[in-house]
């Protein structure tokens, strides 16, 4: 399952939060000068979607991937304060690419793929999660707020 749970990471994240933007800013890598609020958010945003990852394989007994979600409701770590750190995870590294290249559209591209992670959470997963988890998923989702309040 381990190998499952690090290709999930690729395909995924890895495209959304590192490949995209390196490609949206890759004439301006010879000019990067690193920015100190943009590699603390860039950083901080690594963290927690490492951290998010570990608890999907570890707790949850899944990955990242609709292809092979987690098997039990994940609410510890991270889910103790968002049903959904991992999308603020890729949203801060996203941001702090933004800052690193101070750059618009990076900043457009960091708006829209918030915005698809919103309707992705809204019209898919939670509905999935309410169908799967039942009353365990309610409780949860009573408790914890969707994104950070």
């Amino acid at each position: 399952m381990l190998w499952r749970a690090l290709f999930a990471f690729i395909a995924l994240p890895g495209i959304v939060a590192f490949a995209v933007p390196l490609a949206l800013v890759a004439e301006r890598l010879g000019a990067f000068k690193p920015r100190p609020l943009g590699v603390l958010t860039f950083i901080a945003g690594v963290v927690v979607l490492v951290w998010c990852t570990v608890q999907f394989h570890v707790s949850g007994r899944g990955t990242l991937a609709p292809w092979s979600p987690p098997r039990r409701l994940v609410a510890v770590g991270p889910y103790r304060f968002s049903r959904n750190p991992m999308y603020v995870g890729v949203t801060l590294i996203l941001i702090g690419w933004a800052v690193l290249f101070w750059s618009l559209i990076l900043t457009v591209y960091a708006a829209l793929v918030l915005l698809a992670f919103h309707i992705r959470v809204l019209a898919g997963e939670e509905p999935w999660l309410k169908r799967t988890f039942g009353a365990d998923w309610e409780s949860y989702r009573a408790r914890v707020p969707r994104w950070l309040f």
